[in-house]
């Protein structure tokens, strides 16, 4: 199992700047200062692999998908914007675990009817309750 050696492992604080400097060597093709950067940030992936613990999933594979999600938003920051790395990776992270447990089944259900079968149970439960 890879969760527990990664877990309990600890890096140094990496400053501002020095996220902005890995991150500009990792777009330039720097595999080194991404390796760097990706391992710094494997506690981040851990802590929103947490939310989706119990659906069915082992964590390791969930873990990996969120690494995914990380790995994009190392390839796809935009240091223009004046936010924090860690701001920007967790909705990548979070989108990459979402589309994977949304489009692993047998049968493929369309995002259109999923969201109407969500409106459809919401408003169920609303009528229920005021009957």
């Amino acid at each position: 199992m890879i969760n527990a050696d990664v877990r309990n492992r600890r890096y140094d604080h990496l400053t501002d700047t020095e996220v902005r400097e890995l991150i500009i060597s990792s777009q330039k093709g720097d595999t080194k200062a991404r390796d760097r950067l990706v391992s710094h940030n494997i506690r981040l992936v851990w802590s929103v692999v947490q939310r989706f613990l119990n659906r069915g999933y082992e964590s390791d594979d969930i873990f990996q998908i969120g690494c995914i999600g990380l790995l994009k938003a190392v390839d796809k920051f935009n240091l223009e914007y004046e936010v924090k790395f860690s701001t920007y990776a967790v909705p990548m992270i979070l989108g990459e675990i979402q589309r994977f447990l949304r489009d692993d089944g047998i049968v493929k259900v369309s995002r259109s009817l999923k969201e109407m079968a969500h409106r459809v149970r919401k408003t169920r439960d609303e009528l229920s309750k005021k009957l």
